[in-house]
């Protein structure tokens, strides 16, 4: 029995593509194991969002031969789609696959077997990429499973925005997505695994329902079906873009008997010429709107925040226009990214450019600020009753877990929780800045 073992970078898309693939290895008679094991085979799922790529997967590929020199080495993912000819020349990649033959490896790689070296030459791995437009139809329905607690379940792939600085649709394609049907009965599949909580996961989910370039169903078609889906006591929303959030959505996560309340709305920017110069599709104060009409309706709901610092064309005058609107903001916590220019994107040729300096300045800043929201939002919990979902994830002799709002708790740990759903009061911090609950509403009763 051959050993394949998979290493991930990159979104909560990946992870649900290289756990559905890790399923096809199993299902096919390989033995899944971790890096460190001595695989036989590696699979690499790379990302392509910063410039920091070709070092990342580099690095992994270093590794991996230095674990085995004779394992095979395989690169899938945004990063080989976009740039499948640089990485075959990496030293050690057997082979590199582009989005749609990802989802073939095990047809096109045959029995994984090493090409012979030949010491007086350069030697490359195969390559297998199609051109990303040739794909734009395809579709493959993924979910992670085993992983964690929690289920990264995709519902939707590429994007049709044209954001300036995002080599996604490059890499991805047009957005598409499959069936509610087919969507509800992947959850029931998970429902089975006796899984408590799915995040739903793709490019760009509030585009779902595209299929052959046609609008055939709705993203709160497809919320509400899965309300219904029995075994699955959470459903989570990720990153949803706010022109894309509309108010029946909110409202029905409002009202839901499964959808939790949180969000986690891309805003990139608070300066109006910086998100006219990403060519976002929205307005700050269509952003503002959203905020309300979420605490209006879900006063304890999380609010997670994307933003771009050092995007060419934001002064410092931009950028601080930036921080005063997200300081303001009625939100929850930040996910602060500095600008990483891409090849091929718009934003290349945007002028003047953000020094290395000032980004990191800016990211610190919003950082900062970001801790302060954290830490404002969780003392506003403290005290009120709440569900934690505990997960296998022990530190010290303490576990975590998860409130229905995203808040992090922690909890002596105790084997009976992992993966169990406790009501509890929320009744401090620990030194981590962890929230803490009474242990006596944790115990178990003994038989």
């Amino acid at each position: 029995m051959k050993k394949v073992a998979f290493y991930t970078l990159g979104c909560k898309l990946n992870y649900s593509e290289t756990s559905t693939i890790g399923r096809m290895f199993e299902d096919k008679g390989y033995a899944k194991v971790d890096f460190s094991e001595k695989p036989d085979i590696f699979i690499i799922n790379t990302c392509s969002v910063t410039d920091n790529a070709d070092k990342k997967c580099r690095k992994i590929v270093r590794e991996a031969n230095a674990i085995n020199p004779d394992g095979y080495v395989a690169i899938i993912g945004c990063y080989a789609q976009l740039k499948p000819i640089e990485i075959s020349e990496i030293p050690g990649v057997d082979a590199v696959l582009g989005a749609a033959e990802k989802f073939r490896l095990l047809d096109l790689l045959g029995d994984f077997v090493k090409e012979p070296s030949d010491s007086n030459a350069i030697a490359a791995g195969k390559v297998f990429a199609s051109e990303i437009d040739e794909h734009d139809l395809d579709y493959h329905t993924s979910y992670s499973l085993n992983d964690r607690t929690r289920t990264f379940l995709k519902v939707q792939d590429g994007c049709d925005y044209p954001c300036t600085y995002c080599t996604i649709p490059l890499a991805r394609g047009k957005s598409r997505s499959d069936t509610v049907a087919n969507i509800v009965k992947a959850a029931e599949e998970i429902a089975a695994n006796e899984v408590k909580e799915i995040v739903l996961t793709g490019v760009n989910i509030g585009d779902f329902g595209l299929r052959n370039g046609l609008r055939e169903e709705t993203f709160l078609d497809l919320i509400k079906a899965l309300d219904n889906v029995e075994g699955i006591e959470r459903f989570r929303i990720s990153s949803i873009e706010p022109n894309l959030l509309s108010n029946e959505a909110i409202e029905f996560v409002a009202k839901s008997k499964r959808f939790v309340p949180h969000f986690h709305i891309p805003l990139q920017s608070g300066s109006p010429e910086v998100l006219r110069l990403m060519k976002r599709r929205y307005k700050k104060e269509l952003y503002i709107d959203r905020v309300k009409e979420i605490k209006s309706l879900m006063p304890d709901c999380c609010i997670g925040v994307d933003v771009i610092v050092g995007h060419p064309g934001e002064t410092e005058e931009k950028f601080l226009e930036t921080y005063n609107y997200l300081n303001e903001l009625d939100v929850s916590y930040l996910h602060v990214f500095s600008y990483s220019e891409r090849a091929n994107t718009e934003a290349v040729d945007i002028h003047p450019k953000v020094s290395k300096k000032d980004k990191s300045k800016r990211s610190k800043m919003l950082h900062i600020l970001s801790e302060k929201k954290k830490r404002a939002f969780y003392e506003s919990q403290i005290g009120k009753p709440k569900s934690v979902l505990f997960e296998d994830d022990v530190e010290e002799g303490q576990m975590h877990g998860w409130t229905e709002n995203y808040v992090r708790v922690t909890a002596k740990y105790d084997p009976m929780l992992i993966n169990e759903t406790k009501e509890v009061t929320l009744t401090g911090f620990s030194d981590k800045g962890y929230v803490e609950v009474s242990e006596n509403e944790l115990v178990f009763e003994k038989h």
